[in-house]
Order: C-alpha cells, then sequence, then structure tokens
C-alpha cells in the first residue's frame, strides 16, 4: 500500500514545489483517502521563534487544536525530542490532548529541515494500534520529500 503511494506523493511535490501549501493540503487529503487507518492528517508546524507548534494544512474534522505548546500532546513532545511518537491507545497517555472522542490511536513524526526539526506530521486513527514500522518509514519518507519544497 505505502509503495504504491509513493509515486503520487513524488508527483504531488512536484508538481505543486511552488504552492507548498497546495501540496500538503494534498498529500493531507491522498493520504485519508488512501489509507484506512487515517482519519485525520496534518501537518503542524514550528510557529516562528515561539516554542509552540501551529495546524498546517490538514485533511478530517476540525479542530480546536491549532496552536499547541511545546511538551504538550503527543505533537508537543515530538516537538522537543525530536523522535517518532506512536501511541496505540491514546487513553493510556497521561499527556495527550484529545481531539474527539472518536480517536484511538496517533502517530507523530518530526518533519526536519536542514537538520533542524521544523514540524510534523500528526495522524490520528479511530482504530486501535494500528499502526505498524512501515507507517513510520512511510511517514519519514513524506516528511523528506516536503522538506524539499519548504
Amino acid at each position: 500500500m505505502f509503495e504504491g503511494l509513493k509515486p503520487q506523493i513524488v508527483e504531488i511535490i512536484e508538481s505543486n514545489s511552488k504552492d507548498v501549501q497546495t501540496a500538503m493540503q494534498s498529500i493531507c487529503e491522498v493520504l485519508r483517502k488512501e489509507i484506512s487507518h487515517y482519519d485525520w492528517v496534518g501537518f503542524y508546524f514550528k510557529n516562528g521563534d515561539k516554542r509552540e507548534l501551529k495546524l498546517g494544512p490538514y485533511a478530517g474534522e476540525p479542530t480546536d487544536h491549532t496552536i499547541i505548546p511545546f511538551g504538550k500532546g503527543i505533537c508537543g513532545q515530538v516537538a522537543e525530542s525530536n523522535e517518532n511518537f506512536v501511541v496505540p491507545d491514546v487513553q493510556a497517555q497521561d499527556n495527550y490532548i484529545a481531539c474527539s472522542i472518536t480517536v484511538k490511536s496517533e502517530i507523530v513524526v518530526p518533519l526536519f529541515k536542514n537538520g533542524e526539526n521544523v514540524g510534523q506530521i500528526d495522524i490520528d486513527s479511530n482504530t486501535p494500534d494500528p499502526f505498524t514500522e512501515a507507517d513510520e518509514r512511510f511517514l519519514e519518507f513524506i516528511n523528506q520529500e516536503v522538506a524539499k519544497i519548504l
């Protein structure tokens, strides 16, 4: 499944290299449509010099979490750790910011540009524990492609 989507992601990046927002929005929509356990897909980026993340393009239900302080929730923790964070059961996480009562699991993968963590891709799933190492590698690939046009 993931390997089949890679050429589509590359095509989106190449055809929208001058319009980063459109490229990221298209990626979010493709991932949400094509991967059954991706119920909400979005990008968060460091908000200037502030120690917070700001919501970028996303696909899925609207969220109130447009600004997330570093250290808060899964996204905020990834902003500080610079490491992937897979949450098989969001109910078991003390530092989880609930977006929807339907969300059961989450994966967040940092996005690096020139070695700096500038943002992340965040996936919420209504399926318990669906994420594998293959999801991590695929989302790392997505972020590497997005970084090319940032």
